[in-house]
């Protein structure tokens, strides 16, 4: 019931993710600042999302870190309900899909990205999401913002999407966008708006957190 890019730019990472579930970028979007980024799906558990980037952390090789949170003891009797996919610092990204991800399901790797999905009208979407984000351009937001358009055109999940997130991490210690509709019968389109809104001031919000003194006020009553 869900699809979702996850992608490296330079030394940022990010995610965007829909779903016909609620709150989907909730549970599943992981992201750690100069580390990498994850998506823990179908039939989530978000702690393994954020275990895999505990491990990418300790020793920065994604393909280890995978292995490490798969086959891993505790996780044995329920990873083959996960679907899990991590961007690290440097190669491709890798995917678990476990033998009983809902669906029609697939995933597909590049060079600093990874797409997966479950419940999907078409094993191709995860290649649209990545062929999209290739051909996009401006900024990281805007690409995942037109590789998640593309992959809906393209027939996107079997049901109806409900909810959307989208996610970015940069050079400071909190995400830098992030964006949820958790609940909508446009979540995508939605998305997009809050993205326009968002990102010509999404800068200066940064500048907030590091230099309060230096920050624009947009003159907005009790403005934060």
């Amino acid at each position: 019931m869900t699809f979702s890019l996850v992608v490296r730019d330079g030394a940022r990472f990010g995610i965007v993710v829909s779903s016909s579930s609620p709150a989907v970028a909730a549970r599943v979007a992981h992201l750690k600042p100069g580390v990498g980024a994850a998506a823990s799906q179908n039939v989530t558990d978000p702690t393994l999302g954020a275990e895999l980037l505990e491990r990418l952390a300790a020793h920065g090789d994604v393909e280890r870190a995978l292995a490490e949170v798969t086959g891993a003891e505790r996780n044995a009797e329920t990873i083959a309900y996960r679907q899990l996919t991590v961007v690290g610092r440097s190669g491709p990204g890798v995917a678990h899909s476990g033998s009983h991800t809902l669906g029609t399901h697939a995933s597909a790797t590049a060079d600093g990205a990874v797409a997966a999905g479950n419940m999907l009208s078409g094993e191709h979407i995860p290649g649209v999401l990545l062929d999209a984000y290739a051909a996009a351009t401006g900024e990281l937001e805007e690409r995942l913002m037109a590789a998640l358009k593309a992959a809906v055109d393209a027939g996107g999940e079997e049901g109806p999407v409900r909810s959307a997130g989208l996610a970015v991490v940069a050079d400071v210690d909190w995400r830098v966008t992030d964006l949820r509709v958790d609940w909508a019968d446009d979540p995508v389109d939605r998305l997009a708006e809050l993205l326009e809104v968002w990102l010509p001031q999404r800068d200066d919000y940064v500048r907030r957190g590091l230099d309060p003194a230096s920050a624009p006020s947009y003159g907005v009553p009790g403005d934060l």
